[in-house]
């Protein structure tokens, strides 16, 4: 019994003859005639009475309703695998970093699953180093962070560089200085993240080649969260640009001279997962895209 028989013999009760129903399939009449009595033979049962026209036996009707379920299912499911062998469909996990996942990814999944509504999107929102962790696992299919450590079996695509600002109270005396360097951090509380963030690594890379009494510093969990503790004047810290709009009310910004603080951000995949399954490569490729069309960005 295959799906071609079944459909051949919805056919024939559709139409209501044989003739009609080899004409509605562009069959010969023989080769639905022998299509039903393989089927009749392999299910040891006659499942239409043979006259003027056609008629279901007890067996064909039970036949007929369970059967109808069946080919609707296999449709269903032909349709599925050529969505997915086309890229119109999948399943996919997103890992990505803040602050893309929070002020960047939402409006462009969005637009994402407007355009193919079949898709199915999860996403996970951690630090960098956790992400690259689940990836390394298999456990991700795509994530959006800053560059991974060197010797992973990732590749890294970079798509964009994360511009920080130093944001600071508006009354802070760090305001009325022309030129803010690293120099000048030393003597004024520091704002930081956790010390597996990447951008926290860097930070402590550029401080650490000005010379001077150890830094005053506070640790925030959060990125996303720093431009509060800065409003609530318990710090200075350096935010990324993009989640100051608008800039919180008491609070300026300012730009680091010297040695950048800014971060390169981009696409990771397994090295083992290319080529890319088609459903990830389109949300890849539509990703790189969006962020290469938004204001202030440019692929590297």
């Amino acid at each position: 019994m295959d799906l071609k028989t079944l459909k051949t013999f919805q056919a024939i009760i559709r139409s209501g003859s044989f003739n009609r129903a080899a004409e509605e399939l562009n069959y010969a009449q023989s080769t639905v005639t022998m299509q039903i009595q393989k089927l009749e033979s392999d299910l040891g049962v006659q499942l239409l009475e043979r006259g003027k026209g056609v008629a279901l036996t007890e067996a064909g009707r039970l036949f007929h309703e369970q059967s109808q379920r069946i080919v609707q299912d296999m449709e269903r499911l032909q349709r599925s695998i050529t969505d997915l062998k086309s890229g119109e469909a999948g399943s996919i996990r997103i890992g990505a970093s803040d602050p893309t996942a929070s002020y960047r990814l939402p409006d462009i999944l969005q637009k994402f699953m407007t355009l193919f509504p079949k898709m199915e999107l999860s996403v996970d929102i951690s630090g960098s180093g956790a992400l690259c962790g689940r990836m390394l696992r298999g456990e991700l299919d795509i994530v959006i962070c800053s560059a991974p450590e060197l010797g992973k079996e990732l590749h890294f695509e970079p798509l964009f560089t994360e511009a920080f600002v130093l944001l600071l109270p508006e009354d802070h005396p760090l305001v009325s200085v022309p030129a803010v360097t690293a120099d000048h951090l030393r003597g004024h509380r520091l704002l930081i993240t956790a010390p597996t963030c990447p951008y926290r690594k860097k930070l402590e890379s550029v401080l650490t080649e000005a010379a001077g009494p150890p830094l005053d510093t506070m640790e925030i969990g959060s990125m996303s969260a720093l431009k509060f503790y800065v409003a609530s004047r318990l710090g200075i810290a350096f935010v990324p640009e993009v989640i100051l709009n608008p800039v919180p009310a008491g609070t300026v910004t300012r730009r680091l001279e010297g040695s950048a603080v800014d971060m390169t951000c981009g696409i990771i995949c397994r090295i083992a997962d290319y080529p890319l399954k088609p459903p990830v490569r389109r949300l890849y490729d539509f990703i790189r895209q969006e962020l290469a069309a938004q204001p202030g960005f440019s692929l590297e």
